[in-house]
């Protein structure tokens, strides 16, 4: 077939790129306790995932992990939404992830029906909240139980 012919057929593979660039350096996630760990974390919830961060406070890489659990759907299902969340990060690891944390992105069944650029987009609000928690001071769970309103405590102690 001529050359002129092959790149006038306008089929996909004419217009894919063969190798995309590597975007940043980014390790996974691979043990359960490093997930756990994650999870103990802030996180930041969207419509199609959830991501989870814990700093690890070294300077190294950043790592992430993903998981879709069965809820989901079947196992093609959970790997088209496991497919298309490595992917994002993948996209934004240059700019978004932050180095010594480790994040987990877990899937939720929204994401098939959502557009990638709707997830995209909803990935760098969820990295730019975390960004935001980092910065502020970091509260333990004893300091937002004693936060609480004086009116919901006034409640309480009126009854016997």
């Amino acid at each position: 077939m001529p050359a002129g012919r092959a790149a006038a057929s306008g089929s996909v593979r004419d217009r894919t790129p063969r190798r995309l660039p590597h975007v940043g350096a980014m390790e996974r996630l691979r043990q359960r306790r490093d997930f756990l760990a994650a999870a103990g974390g802030a996180s930041a919830p969207t419509a199609g995932f959830v991501v989870q961060e814990r700093q690890r406070g070294d300077g190294g890489p950043a790592r992430v992990g993903f998981t879709v659990s069965k809820k989901v759907g079947g196992a093609v299902e959970r790997n088209r939404v496991r497919r298309q969340l490595r992917e994002i990060v993948r996209l934004s690891a240059a700019t978004g992830l932050h180095a010594g944390s480790d994040y987990v992105v877990v899937g939720r069944r929204a994401a098939l029906g959502l557009p990638f650029g709707r997830l995209a987009e909803d990935f760098t609000g969820a990295l730019k909240r975390l960004e935001k928690g980092r910065q502020g001071a970091p509260r333990s769970k004893g300091e937002a139980k004693s936060s609480t309103s004086p009116q919901a405590s006034s409640g309480d102690q009126g009854r016997s």
